[in-house]
């Protein structure tokens, strides 16, 4: 079995980068839940940024891979069915705010679906693309991941969920995002 690199800017293949990407992501889980005050909202953030360029880049670069592989169909609208509902959730996480007595409920559930659909990435997408695919490839689609990651929204956008439609609403819905961000640093909401 092979090991997980916790380091996502250096790994070169795409499953150990996004395994590593996963992990990261239960760990912000685990430091908002278990954090408050501006701890929890500057976890609470990256979080969301993560989540956000994470899975528009498996939209844009994974899934499709994925859908050439025999059953790959039905594998992809499994986890899109999921990143949607999430993307939802996430949505109304954010409008909520970190403050709001509903709001550790409401991660903690959303936590909870988002390992089980990372535990299912994992298990279904990501072994198969290591079967399939050679070391250079994995390693060309890493590359792919991480350029489709720097133009990628830094919030959720739901009913995004294709590599089409992140074609066509994603690069709006960057620019918007990145401004919207930088707007806020500036205001030092932080």
């Amino acid at each position: 079995m092979q090991t997980t690199p916790t380091d996502t800017q250096t790994t070169q293949d795409v499953v150990d980068l996004l395994r590593a990407q996963h992990a990261r992501i239960r760990d912000l889980f685990d430091e908002a839940l278990h954090s408050d005050g501006q701890d929890r909202e500057n976890s609470f953030k990256e979080l969301v940024r993560l989540l956000a360029i994470h899975e528009t880049a498996e939209e844009e670069i994974v899934h499709p891979t994925v859908r050439k592989i025999p059953g790959g169909d039905g594998i992809v609208e499994d986890r899109l069915t999921e990143e949607r509902q999430a993307k939802e959730r996430l949505s109304e996480l954010e409008d909520m705010g970190t403050g709001d007595p509903r709001f550790l409920k409401a991660l903690d559930a959303l936590r909870l679906d988002v390992l089980t659909h990372a535990r299912a990435e994992e298990r279904y997408e990501f072994d198969r693309l290591r079967e399939q695919f050679s070391p250079q490839q994995l390693k060309g689609f890493a590359a792919a991941v991480r350029a489709a990651e720097k133009t990628a929204p830094t919030h959720p956008h739901p009913g995004v969920e294709s590599a089409s439609k992140n074609m066509l609403a994603g690069p709006f819905a960057a620019v918007t995002d990145r401004v919207r961000d930088m707007i806020h640093k500036a205001r030092g909401d932080s």
